[in-house]
């Protein structure tokens, strides 16, 4: 069962063949990862636009609370990851608590200055690396090559971004961050990917959506604050 680590950029690098079971394993990771995704976004909605949610959680009670909850919910699921019914139900109910704990962010970023196309702007290219790397994994076959989805990420990030600020103009630098923030989400794909496909203790879907799911939370909260602090300087 030992293994030996590879590194960050042999990660980036890797190609590796799949047995049928292996493939059908990334896949129904990443078919979790969205169920997490989706409660997320409803926890986000939720969260941003009840009072009560939006003071307990900006307060240092609500943060102590966040983060027992944010380590004792996934804890839950780890341990009934076996079990389809009840590890999906603690998949979801982690999404949806994480959307709820970020409803107080989405909803100050939304009161910033300009700062609601800036945050829009980055759920989209989120979106779109999210969908093209996730369908790299779909229609990988028996071979996972993680150049291919560093790539399709990258680029899928960069015409995005173009695009979307042809219609939601923010300047250079806006532009820039957006990218940025594509290529962080390609980055934590890609490499998480690569470590469920190698790590033996990984050993059902649940964990592998877990994995990549705090991820893309940690990024999209490091990325929300990123856009409020440059909306704000715009003012």
């Amino acid at each position: 069962m030992n293994q030996s680590p590879l590194s960050f950029g042999q990660r980036m690098g890797e190609t590796a063949d799949l047995t049928q079971d292996r493939a059908q394993f990334i896949k129904a990771t990443y078919a979790h990862l969205l169920y997490g995704v989706l409660a997320a976004v409803v926890g986000a909605y939720i969260g941003s636009t009840t009072p009560f949610i939006r003071n307990l959680f900006t307060g240092w009670i609500g943060w102590i609370v966040a983060m027992l909850l944010l380590n004792f919910i996934p804890r839950i699921a780890i341990a009934v990851r076996h079990d389809p019914v009840k590890g999906f139900l603690a998949l979801i109910l982690d999404g949806f608590i994480a959307g709820i704990i970020l409803g107080p962010i989405v909803y100050i970023a939304g009161m910033v200055a300009t700062g609601h196309n800036l945050v829009l702007n980055a759920v989209l290219i989120t979106a779109l690396v999210f969908t093209a790397v996730t369908a790299m994994v779909w229609s990988s076959g028996k071979r996972y090559q993680a150049k291919r989805g560093l790539m399709t990420g990258i680029f899928v990030s960069l015409i995005g971004a173009i695009v979307l600020n042809m219609f939601m103009p923010m300047g250079i630098l806006g532009l820039l961050i957006s990218v940025g923030v594509g290529i962080m989400g390609v980055l934590i794909l890609v490499y998480s990917t690569s470590d469920i496909l190698h790590n033996p203790q990984i050993d059902s879907p649940i964990i592998g959506a877990l994995m990549l799911f705090a991820g893309l939370f940690n990024v999209f909260t490091s990325i929300l604050h990123i856009l409020m602090a440059f909306a704000g300087g715009r003012d």
